[in-house]
């Protein structure tokens, strides 16, 4: 069962290793002016990002996830003011 899945994924996303190495060294980049969530949205959408550049860059689902984590950041600095 877990076979086939990794598989799936890996057929869209690419290599484990080669997307953590990607991800990873975008998450170098984060600093301490960030809220938590800012922090954690970006982290996922470095993830996708991650996942775009190793793997299927047609897959439209990456794309959805980082507007989607984008959005709940501007939801939030929003409710904020």
């Amino acid at each position: 069962m877990i076979d086939k899945i990794l598989e799936e994924r890996g057929n869209n996303y690419g290599e484990f290793k080669a997307h953590a190495e990607i991800t990873q060294n975008l998450k170098k980049e984060l600093n301490d002016k960030l809220s938590p969530s800012q922090r954690e949205s970006l982290e996922m959408i470095f993830h996708k990002i991650g996942r775009i550049l190793n793997g299927n860059p047609n897959y439209v689902d990456s794309w959805v996830d980082i507007v989607g984590y984008a959005q709940l950041i501007v939801n939030e600095l929003e409710e904020g003011k």
